[in-house]
């Protein structure tokens, strides 16, 4: 077979353990998985309720312009509905945009650490990857980013909030980048972690695309709505990016129950902004924790805090797996003395918080 030749090297995603699997693995009666940002409060009533009640026959294609949720997402953002490219999950809406722009004779600019299927979908194009290192408290160096940006640079990525470490960028340092970067240089700003938000200095990013067409805004329902298990995501750009990204995507990519799930949850935003008040709440949690026991944390704009237990963020995840809690590891994430700790509900975060504390304890007699 004549595989390309950057394919010999690249691993596939590995998904971590099941909580099925941690409950065999350490004979376990209940396991709780705070590890990929799922919502702890699942998706919203309205949802579960179009769920029960959907009838479609599921021998028909679904709509391949998913023409309902297209209208509902316009309608909620205030753009023609010719601005949106849907994916299954924004991170199809990521290798579609790696398809369009990249390839051997282009170089694509990205932050590290951060969400690795930039990388990792530039790669299997074959371009060059230029990585920035993020700065001491975990956020993008727009400046040397900048500063690697030339002729044969097709795309920059973005991510606000970041994921590992949950910063974002802020609203002055995005539109100084925004009028520098070169036109023809595409600017993916991946906002997945958007309704979490509550800095007062995070910028509006669909408005900013009025003035900067070369800027696309991917965005998902696998977040605060809750509806991983969907796989709906979407991009929001000028007509003109759009109209070429469009011939891309693969036909049929949402299925149907997808596409009513997510025009359902879209309709309920008390429900994001009561995800969004516990979530705050439990991040507070997790601060205070840090704060008393003297580790270091990154504050967050996610649903997510990166801590750093000063050891193998292996052993930490293994201790929390063995007592019925999965995390994330670190040391996959370029972070490898931390763990990133989806935030979960109050109970939860109580029940975590105090293995933390045994942990500490344990690993401080030695």
């Amino acid at each position: 077979m004549q595989w390309k030749s950057q394919l010999h090297d690249l691993k596939a995603y590995q998904p971590g353990k099941t909580m099925e699997d941690v409950k065999e693995q350490f004979n376990l009666e209940k396991v709780v998985k705070l590890a990929s940002n799922e919502n702890p409060y699942g998706c919203s009533p309205k949802v579960k309720s179009f769920i029960s009640s959907a009838a479609a026959s599921h021998a028909i294609y679904p709509d391949g312009y998913a023409k309902q949720l297209r209208m509902k997402v316009a309608g909620h953002l205030s753009v023609e509905p010719q601005q949106l490219l849907f994916g299954n999950g924004s991170d199809e809406v990521i290798q579609m945009v790696s398809r369009a722009l990249l390839d051997h004779t282009k170089s694509t600019v990205m932050a590290a650490p951060t969400f690795p299927q930039y990388k990792h979908n530039a790669i299997v194009e074959g371009a060059e990857v230029r990585e920035v290192p993020l700065d001491g408290e975990g956020r993008h160096q727009l400046g040397k980013m900048l500063d690697c940006v030339d002729e044969t640079t097709a795309v920059v990525w973005l991510c606000s909030p970041n994921n590992p470490t949950g910063e974002y960028i802020r609203k002055e340092e995005l539109i100084d980048f925004l009028d520098r970067v070169p036109s023809g240089v595409l600017v993916v700003l991946d906002e997945a972690y958007f309704e979490y938000v509550t800095a007062e200095d995070y910028y509006d990013s669909i408005e900013l695309l009025q003035t900067y067409p070369h800027l696309l805004v991917t965005r998902t329902f696998s977040k605060a709505y809750g509806l991983a298990g969907f796989r709906i995501g979407y991009g929001v750009g000028s007509m003109d990016v759009i109209s070429k990204l469009e011939p891309i995507r693969e036909p049929f990519n949402n299925n149907s129950l997808a596409q009513g799930a997510a025009s359902a949850a879209l309709e309920d935003q008390e429900f994001i902004k009561e995800c969004r008040k516990l979530n705050r709440n439990g991040l507070r949690q997790f601060y205070e924790f840090c704060e008393i026991s003297g580790v270091r944390f990154l504050k967050s704009q996610a649903n997510f805090i990166l801590i750093d237990f000063g050891v193998s963020g292996d052993e930490v995840f293994r201790y929390l797996m063995s007592k019925g809690y999965i995390v994330r590891s670190g040391e996959a994430l370029g972070y490898p003395q931390s763990v990133r700790i989806t935030v979960g509900s109050a109970e939860q975060n109580e029940e975590l918080i105090s293995l933390m504390k045994e942990f500490l304890a344990l690993a401080r007699q030695y």
